[in-house]
């Protein structure tokens, strides 16, 4: 929805250009504030203004600068940076300033060129429009007015949050393209099913809630011992080839979010390509349908102006926000921002600024923060519920988490999954280190736990956890002088740990059933492992020897039931053998 755009007193105000380096510019006689967006040269490239100088206006321009002279034009279109939301957002895949790319493909082909613009929102498409207010009902800002079915997403078309709102005078049904008049005001206000919003300017909300509910994502490794509450910020760095995209995949595919936005900010274009290609054929197992019905790409690859690769994570985290405001549970995953911090380093050396740590900006740290900020559960301004979690990959140089974006990130987020190039050589999968990785929301969906999968689910993850640092410090041992040389008690929890490794941690993303496990499962999986510790510990107290007790048959039947739909039975059945066999054992 958009209130009809009022130009600014500064539009159509010239100036000239003075100095270029690189996608910085700077401009002269130019009237203009801080961020408007301007047209750049006689080719009118799309810049935004970062810096003023008393008379000097520096520019960011999103687009390639080559060829560009001092003495060309500059107009100020005095309107901020700022996307369209409305019907039309799902399914589609934009650039890093909203141009849609289906678009352009088709005014240039495969290579984007300069100087060309397409809205993001397409003006011929009409929606099937029903109101949910009628004339006379009083509306503010937040406030529904209308849906529109869009794929299997019911888009809820909303007042804008900066129009103050009043008494509905007229408002339609029927199919109308997004900016046509659908209802007006009696003050005179036109709403349209398409809206404005400027892309640095968080949406408002009424109250941000506690992060206390679990986002589900049916991988066993982060919800069992290192989960993200909805609305939480998590991130995932790695080096190349430890599965960052898959896992990212993954979350998308199974976390139980109904909108995600997925942002490929400054990836090789080999990897972006690849994800553009899967996407749309990955199915979402809860509707069968494809799962970009839910879907919002934004493609920024590495080659592109680095200038948009900046906008590209704002354009993204601004799309999830108008999701969360209709009342829906977003994921946004942000590939990488480790590229987008590149991209800043980039223009600061062009600003000339002091350089920080490694080149960074100083104020890396606060653009990050700023950006993770905006994640949340809330209450929206229009009284529904929603959240918005912030899942961002990091790629650090060499796999060096010591450098400053994997750093300043860990700061700020509360959940780290540390990916481990030595974990994906060896096959395990997902590859994440469970003695790097930490979640500080266990505290707070304690309760959740409690409530809706068992009491002693904190205990039991708890316990887990300890048998993995306790196995860590035993391997140090272990390879100096080996198992055989361990007390026999520590040859059963090297034992134990394997199991918790290689039937809990390690999932198939790539089978039918393994892809996704529900709590439940998790659960239950979880509690057969310390069954056989218990059982174990019990028959070596007995005097019974470690290598009999390795050697009982029932537990190397567990593996199993990662891949067994129907699970409870043959479990049951595995534990029942596991309990005649440790008591033979016991009567020998």
């Amino acid at each position: 929805m958009e209130v009809k755009d009022v130009t600014s007193k500064n539009a159509g105000t010239g100036g000239v250009l003075q100095r270029i380096a690189g996608p910085v510019v700077t401009a002269v006689g130019l009237d203009a504030h801080m961020y408007d967006v301007v047209k750049v040269g006689n080719e009118e490239l799309m810049g935004e203004v970062i810096k003023i100088q008393g008379d000097h206006i520096i520019i960011q321009v999103y687009e390639d600068t080559s060829g560009i002279r001092p003495g060309e034009p500059v107009s100020n279109t005095g309107l901020s940076l700022a996307v369209e939301l409305g019907p039309g957002l799902l399914k589609s895949i934009y650039d890093g300033i909203q141009r849609p790319l289906s678009v352009l493909v088709d005014k240039m082909g495969n290579f984007i060129e300069r100087g060309v613009s397409a809205p993001g929102l397409d003006r011929e498409i009409k929606w099937d429009f029903k109101p949910t207010v009628k004339a006379g009902d009083e509306v503010g800002p937040g406030s529904i007015i209308g849906e529109v079915q869009e794929t299997n997403i019911l888009h809820r078309v909303m007042v804008p949050p900066n129009i103050r709102g009043g008494v509905v005078k007229s408002i339609k049904e029927g199919s109308f393209t997004v900016d046509e008049v659908v209802c007006t005001l009696e003050d005179g206000t036109e709403l349209t099913m398409m809206q404005r919003w400027p892309v640095r300017t968080p949406r408002p909300v009424a109250e941000k809630l506690n992060p206390d509910i679990p986002l589900i994502t049916g991988q066993r490794i982060l919800d069992g011992l290192f989960p993200i509450a909805k609305g939480g910020t998590a991130a995932i760095p790695g080096p190349f080839g430890s599965g960052k995209t898959v896992t990212q995949q993954q979350l998308a595919k199974w976390s139980d979010a109904e909108i995600v936005v997925y942002i490929g900010c400054g990836e090789r274009g080999n990897e972006m390509t690849e994800v553009l290609i899967e996407f749309p054929h990955l199915q979402d197992p809860k509707t069968g349908k494809p799962l970009m019905e839910r879907t919002t790409l934004i493609a920024n690859t590495s080659n592109m102006p680095v200038a948009a690769r900046e906008a590209s994570v704002y354009t993204g985290i601004t799309i999830a926000e108008y999701f969360r405001d209709m009342g829906y549970d977003v994921s946004l995953m942000a590939d990488s921002t480790s590229r987008w911090a590149e991209a800043m380093r980039e223009i600061s050396s062009r600003l000339e600024e002091m350089p920080g740590e490694e080149g960074y900006p100083a104020y890396l740290a606060a653009r990050l923060s700023e950006f993770y900020e905006r994640a949340g559960r809330v209450r929206n301004i229009n009284g529904t519920y929603g959240s918005v979690s912030v899942i961002g990959a990091v790629s650090p140089p060499g796999g060096d988490f010591s450098e400053p974006v994997t750093q300043n990130t860990l700061r700020i987020v509360k959940v780290f999954w540390a990916l481990d190039a030595k974990l994906s050589q060896r096959r395990h999968f997902p590859a994440i280190n469970w003695l790097n990785s930490y979640s500080l929301y266990l505290d707070s969906l304690t309760g959740w736990y409690d409530e809706n999968v068992s009491p002693e689910w904190n205990k039991i993850r708890a316990w887990a956890m300890e048998v993995l640092q306790e196995e860590a410090e035993l391997q140090e041992v272990v390879q100096l002088v080996g198992s055989d040389a361990l007390p026999e008690e520590q040859q059963v929890t090297i034992e134990v740990a394997r199991m918790i490794r290689e039937i809990f941690l390690q999932q198939n993303a790539y089978d039918d059933v393994d892809t996704f496990c529900d709590m439940t499962k998790q659960y239950d999986m979880m509690k057969a492992i310390r069954k056989y510790s218990d059982l174990a510990y019990a028959a070596q107290a007995a005097g019974v020897l470690p290598q009999q007790v390795m050697a009982i048959r029932a537990k190397n039947e567990l593996p199993q039931i990662k891949f067994i739909k129907d699970y409870k039975p043959v479990l049951a059945e595995i534990l029942g053998r596991m309990d005649e066999e440790f008591n033979a054992l016991r009567a020998a």
